[in-house]
């Protein structure tokens, strides 16, 4: 009888996948695709509806079942969250979120396992910037993955610490690092290459970032930055919404002293068009306060792209020297830093090529391949 790891789907059909359901679905590729011997994965999802259920088996055609609740994810969310339904049933339970059935069990005598994945820990250090029913959701599932998960994965040794500072895991976490999405690849046809940059509209030349405007992110000091005197006219390309809350890139630009003309969002969902804004871009900028992971800098190596990014520990780890590091400080100064880096990887060649050697380097260190066989190592281990 073949030992099954049964991994949560839900967010590859949520609404907006996000971030976690681009995760969901390079990792669960990648662990269909490195099954051990004697061994299968079954997916579990909520009650959805059969378009949904197809779009998961059409997209995880290796999958030897898929295991269907009785409640939708809302009610399956508060139900999990509460304690109150024993579904999905048992067996090697893996989750690349917080979304788990986390209950008393004993592994020892069931073989029943749950291991939950932590990304960021914004409902504690940044609860504004997400509901308040979403802030309780996330503490109170850490709250029940503290007393009942067999293993926390993060996705830096960061991010582990200070999940250290909030709840004591003891030696259940885990650190199983990310990759580029599946798909980041620029199309071989050079016609079609060139019809996505001009469907996106990009600028012959320009900075690309990603993010919103939320003040983590870094975006506006960046603007600011780009808005010193001395700093090269150079475009940005914002991959996100050109909006948070009452906020415009227009508005904060022109504040800024950045021609708002300059200044692109664009926001893409096909990888294949993410592949073509980085591949084009002259260097790519990670000003953000604050990460969990590094995955944004990982697919920007994954194309050679000089990386600009603030001293974020979960940068710092991922970048390994591969970037040009520009500390945030405590007393001020960061957007003159920040505009001392652009303008030098910009206006001095060596130093981009330098940047661009290394991260192509460096980008060697990470496959969706290893982080999968992390992830069956981990279950065997238990």
């Amino acid at each position: 009888m073949p030992t099954t790891l049964r991994i949560i789907l839900d967010q590859v059909i949520a609404p907006v996948p996000g971030s976690i359901g681009v995760y969901t679905d390079a990792l669960t590729s990648s662990l269909l695709k490195s099954v051990p011997h004697g061994c299968e994965v079954e997916g579990i999802v909520s009650a959805s509806s059969p378009a949904d259920y197809e779009r998961i088996e059409a997209r995880f055609p290796g999958l030897s079942a898929l295991y269907k609740t009785t409640l939708a994810r809302r009610e399956l969310a508060a139900a999990w969250q509460l304690g109150l339904t024993t579904s999905p049933g048992g067996g090697m339970i893996h989750s690349p979120g917080l979304f788990a059935p986390l209950r008393r069990h004993d592994r020892t005598q069931s073989g029943d396992q749950v291991v939950v994945t932590v990304h960021d820990l914004l409902p504690w250090t940044h609860p504004e910037t997400l509901t308040t029913a979403s802030v309780a959701w996330h503490k109170g599932m850490l709250r029940r993955a503290r007393k009942h998960a067999d293993s926390v994965v993060v996705p830096t040794h960061a991010l582990a610490e200070r999940l250290a500072d909030i709840a004591d895991f003891g030696d259940r976490v885990r650190v199983i690092g990310t990759a580029p999405r599946p798909g980041l690849v620029i199309p071989a046809d050079e016609a079609e290459t060139a019809a996505r940059a001009a469907r996106l509209a990009l600028p012959p030349a320009y900075l690309v970032v990603t993010g919103t405007l939320e003040p983590r992110k870094g975006i506006v000091d960046l603007l600011e930055a780009l808005g010193r005197p001395g700093v090269p006219d150079i475009d940005l390309v914002v991959i996100g919404p050109a909006t948070w809350g009452e906020l415009h890139l227009a508005t904060v630009a022109d504040e800024s002293g950045v021609d708002p003309r300059r200044v692109h969002a664009v926001e893409v969902d096909d990888p294949a068009d993410l592949a073509v804004v980085l591949s084009r871009a002259t260097a790519f900028v990670a000003p953000s306060h604050e990460e969990g992971s590094g995955t944004s800098l990982i697919e920007a190596f994954s194309f050679g792209l000089p990386v600009i990014h603030s001293d974020t520990a979960a940068y710092v780890e991922v970048a390994a020297d591969s970037g040009l590091v520009v500390p945030i400080g405590i007393g001020g100064g960061y957007t003159e830093r920040l505009a001392a880096a652009v303008t030098a990887v910009v206006e001095q060649s060596s130093v981009a090529e330098r940047l661009s050697v290394t991260a192509s380097d460096r980008a060697h260190a990470f496959s969706w391949r290893d982080s999968a066989e992390r992830v069956w190592q981990l279950h065997a281990d238990l």
